[in-house]
């Protein structure tokens, strides 16, 4: 499944951004800001994709909040609250340009967001699959 193999492909080059630490120059932040960005997009239309194929209507609406509600209730993932933080972070990725904002995003996805990919891929993996 295409979407599933773009997501880990995207989930092995976010690991990545643990070899960096602060401070770090302009590019390199830019840099960690995309690879979130691509992780995040990458997760929500492999969860669109595959909420589909196992009968839920509301994956055909394109809304990554509304995937994300529908997967949190399909029990896909668990966690509601971290994955629209995560949204939010994302839909901040336009003002990444602020380095304290960029900063941020980079921060929560050390801290969190790596782990809450991983933890849905491991779901796919397990249950979806």
């Amino acid at each position: 499944m295409k979407k599933y193999e773009n997501f880990c492909a995207a989930l092995s080059n976010m690991k990545e951004m643990y070899r960096y630490k602060e401070p770090y120059d302009n590019v390199v932040l830019t840099g960690l800001v995309g690879l979130y960005e691509i992780c995040f997009e990458q997760s929500w239309k492999m969860m669109k994709e595959i909420l589909e194929m196992h009968g839920y209507e509301e994956g055909a609406t394109g809304s990554p909040k509304i995937i994300l509600k529908t997967a949190y209730k399909a029990g896909m993932i668990k966690d509601e609250h971290i994955w629209l933080e995560a949204l939010q972070a994302r839909n901040n990725v336009t003002h990444s340009y602020n380095q304290k904002i960029a900063l941020g995003i980079v921060a929560d996805a050390k801290e969190g967001f790596y782990q809450m990919f991983c933890d849905l891929k491991s779901e796919i993996e397990e249950k979806w699959l």
